[in-house]
């Protein structure tokens, strides 16, 4: 078993190396359905796991000059605050029902993988609005800190079409957010929630070598197929975790209604935003 979680983590790397995110869509389902853990637990170790393996991936991302300094430490530093507040309130939710709001994250993540970005502007991106950051920055944190999402596949669009930067600096600009968010989740938890230190110190040095590895397919393997192959992968994952969490006491209470409830507020605004931003552009 030990062997599996070691395998499966070499891949969360290479998701974080290569695109930017993925890394805790698939940390969770790892250490709940693999390593034995409870899902709280699962996700407290899961921020700390992909917080570390962010920094590593960034390393190769920053000599390359792929990351945008100021935009990435301004647009973390919200959605630290965001992250931390998600964390604490994690702590009063039942476990089941993060579960329920992590595979509709995988789901809505695999959509926005599958779907054809747009092409973001060539050059070196364009100054947001603190407000807007902020705004942006919050959200995106909230999601980590709750759901044990790292939010790489929310900050990589945010970066390339709200600031303008190119698709490489975004992703490259994307791991220092994740890492930023990460560890302002994990302080949340850890009020409320232990950490098998062995465990997670196993599955970080397996995605840590991971990322090395996936940082030099960035350049190598086009982004579309390397994009399209993950997305399918997540949505298989999504719908598992989803139907392990099938149970009729969990969908009978009143939590997991309001997690889904507001999955589908989110969803709806994020669409009626694209759709303002698309009439707005010339």
């Amino acid at each position: 078993m030990t062997a599996l979680v070691v395998a499966a983590s070499l891949l969360v790397g290479v998701s974080l190396g290569a695109l930017g995110g993925g890394g805790s869509i698939l940390t969770v389902p790892i250490l709940v359905y693999l390593a034995g853990l409870g899902s709280k637990e699962a996700i407290a170790t899961s921020l700390f796991v992909v917080g570390v393996t962010s920094l590593a991936a960034l390393v190769p991302h920053a000599r390359a000059r792929r990351v945008h300094w100021r935009t990435g430490l301004l647009f973390g530093g919200f959605s630290m605050a965001g992250a931390y507040g998600g964390g604490r309130v994690a702590e009063y939710l039942p476990g089941p029902a993060l579960l329920v709001g992590f595979a509709l994250m995988m789901l809505a993540t695999a959509v926005a993988m599958l779907r054809k970005p747009r092409s973001a502007p060539e050059g070196p991106g364009r100054a947001l609005p603190l407000r807007r950051i902020a705004v942006d920055g919050l959200a995106v944190g909230a999601v980590t800190g709750l759901v044990g999402s790292g939010g790489g596949f929310l900050v990589v669009p945010a970066l390339a079409l709200l600031a303008g930067l190119p698709m490489g600096i975004a992703v490259g600009t994307s791991l220092l957010v994740i890492a930023m968010n990460s560890f302002a989740g994990l302080a949340g938890h850890l009020s409320g929630v232990g950490i098998d230190w062995g465990l997670a110190l196993t599955v970080t040095a397996a995605a840590v070598a991971g990322s090395l590895v996936g940082g030099r397919l960035a350049g190598r393997i086009p982004q579309n197929a390397l994009r399209t192959t993950f997305g399918w992968f997540v949505v298989v994952m999504g719908v598992f975790v989803l139907a392990r969490q099938l149970d009729t006491a969990v969908w009978a209470h009143p939590v997991t209604w309001a997690v889904l409830g507001t999955a589908l507020a989110g969803a709806v605004a994020v669409r009626l935003r694209r759709g303002s931003t698309a009439r707005s552009t010339p």
